[in-house]
């Protein structure tokens, strides 16, 4: 019995070694389809033109904070995108009243507005390395096998989902017109810190009449803390 167990393992081994040797050369299955390397492409170069369009243009930004589901600030700035292409925002609200009441109840207020204003930033500044896209992030992701197309909604559509874009098992779902070259919607599911710390992220995008295109809606939801903020963007005007 031993000997024929040999005999067998002698026989197995060649093959087993074959097999251990293709896992090596293995790639994802994104990494080798034109047609998603190609819509990837697109998407790239779209949204790169359409960068470079935007920087021609000021715009209103109105931001909502709102702590389970009770407002409590909201901001407004004019914004423009500046040489390296990144915004630039100067607020357009008059100075804050003083603050009302004894010492006390200043405090108080004072520490629990820093908590959820320090958290919304935190959310803030996640959310800006997301949206929008980073073209040379979502080619890397691409060639790291996690790019695939989804179903698109409409003939014209084309959806494309990313995981692991910034943070592992993060996700990102790109809806793209295809025939106008420009983003429809974004939805990101990520988180802070902690992966049980979740934030979502839902973007809307709208064209200008000269096809530019633009945020018109972003809501960032920090899901643990019901801190959720809403920002619209409005009144385009040519520089």
């Amino acid at each position: 019995m031993k000997n024929t167990a040999r005999s067998i393992s002698r026989t197995a081994l060649p093959t087993l070694l074959m097999l251990l040797a293709g896992v090596g050369f293995i790639r994802p299955a994104n990494a080798q389809n034109p047609e998603t390397q190609q819509q990837v492409s697109d998407v790239k170069q779209a949204m790169a033109k359409n960068k470079q369009a935007l920087a021609s243009y000021t715009w209103n930004e109105q931001v909502t904070i709102s702590l389970k589901g009770e407002e409590k600030k909201q901001e407004h700035f004019q914004v423009r995108l500046g040489p390296d292409l990144k915004p630039q925002k100067t607020s357009l609200d008059p100075p804050p009243d003083p603050p009302s009441g004894g010492r006390l109840k200043r405090h108080v207020v004072a520490k629990k507005t820093e908590e959820y204003q320090d958290y919304a930033n935190q959310m803030k500044a996640l959310a800006q390395q997301y949206v929008p896209p980073d073209g040379a992030m979502l080619q890397q992701a691409y060639a790291q096998g996690n790019v695939s197309i989804g179903p698109a909604g409409a003939p014209n559509e084309l959806q494309l989902i990313i995981h692991n874009y910034l943070k592992p098992q993060d996700s990102m779902t790109l809806v793209f017109d295809k025939t106008q070259k420009a983003l429809l919607q974004v939805k990101i599911a990520s988180y802070m810190d902690d992966p049980k710390d979740v934030m979502n992220l839902t973007v809307m995008f709208t064209s200008l009449p000269d096809g530019t295109n633009h945020i018109s809606t972003l809501v960032i939801d920090g899901v643990s803390k019901q801190l959720n903020i809403g920002i619209q963007n409005s009144n385009y005007q040519h520089v």
